[in-house]
């Protein structure tokens, strides 16, 4: 789809990075250790913690955004900053002409994700929605031993994290961050993955604050009705409101289920439990990284696409709408992947 004939071990792929957090120091210490990629810039909200990061890695501040997808010193644009810009930084890269790699969701938006995923293939550029918790332990070990509980008809998947106080950054904003299943997109996007179409979304969500713009918790409660007639129960939720960290995945089949707590599994058949090991959840931006440069270098498959992470969106878009109208929200077949 696109021309990748340049790049080389003579000529890496030039790498620009749009923000300073946790998971652009990651994405740089992985480009760093590859000789494939070269970290050229980066970019970020705080002029102090910029100067700082890209001392560290040895590489060029730009004054914004849309100065970095601007240069032609750049192959490709990887975007790590709040959830809400993910959408116009990608739109403007792929117009410069770059290649994008966007932490999930690739927008907000339902239309502009849609526009984007065809202005990438009109361009001929690549574009990669991360979604590494396809990657980790947890995922590998539900795909491998799901086939052993027979017909799968319920799925509990809750994950609340307690924090006193709560912090105010974007993760807590309501513009920065956006709905809460659609800047978690990885809540749902694991579900489809394993169980693919959803027909119906009923979801209830409540947040706590003492300001317009940041919160102090959030709960967001939600039933999804699958095609094959399963039926999934999610519970995401952080904040002050909250007592007990959970990060529990329970699946109920026919002839067994399987249960993960935290990073402990165990699949459970008539007369017995035996316990199923999780790897690690380290490493998996580097590993993502590197099948990136890999899909790009070579065209090695990836192991997920734009319009798999779009479906995704459009049903979290669907549990946002429910818990606006209070209303039992469908999802249109034309979403199908």
């Amino acid at each position: 789809m696109y021309d990748n004939s340049t790049f080389s071990q003579k000529h890496p792929i030039r790498v620009g990075l749009v923000g300073t957090g946790y998971t652009a120091k990651l994405r740089a210490e992985a480009l760093l250790h590859d000789q494939r990629s070269h970290l050229v810039a980066v970019v970020g909200h705080t002029p102090e913690k910029t100067q700082a990061f890209a001392r560290d890695y040895q590489i060029m501040v730009v004054n914004s955004w849309q100065q970095l997808v601007e240069q032609d010193n750049i192959d490709l644009v990887m975007i790590c900053t709040v959830t809400r810009d993910h959408g116009i930084i990608a739109r403007q890269a792929l117009k410069n002409g770059k290649h994008v790699v966007v932490e999930y969701p690739l927008s907000l938006n339902v239309a502009e994700a849609e526009e984007l995923i065809a202005l990438a293939k009109a361009q001929k550029k690549f574009l990669h929605v991360e979604h590494i918790e396809l990657l980790g332990g947890l995922h590998q070990a539900l795909k491998q031993h799901l086939s052993q509980v027979g017909q799968v008809f319920f799925v509990r998947y809750n994950t609340t994290k307690p924090e006193h106080p709560a912090p105010r950054k974007w993760t807590y904003n309501h513009e920065l961050f956006g709905f809460p299943l659609i800047g978690a997109l990885s809540r749902l996007h694991r579900l489809v993955d394993l169980f693919g179409k959803v027909v119906s979304v009923n979801c209830h969500n409540r947040f706590w604050q003492i300001e317009k713009e940041y919160y102090q918790s959030c709960f967001c409660d939600t039933h999804l009705s699958f095609n094959s007639g399963l039926l999934a129960h999610v519970v995401y939720g952080k904040g002050e409101t909250l007592w007990q960290a959970e990060r529990r995945f329970e699946v109920h089949g026919e002839d067994g289920g399987l249960i993960f707590d935290g990073d402990k599994g165990v699949l459970v058949q008539r007369g017995e439990t035996k316990p199923i090991e999780v790897g690690a959840r380290r490493g998996l931006l580097a590993k993502d990284t590197t099948m990136v440069l890999d899909h790009l270098i070579d065209g090695t498959p990836l192991y997920v696409t734009p319009e798999e992470s779009l479906y995704t969106l459009k049903v979290a878009d669907a549990a946002r709408r429910s818990a606006e109208m209070g209303l039992t929200v469908i999802v249109e077949d034309e979403t199908q992947p």
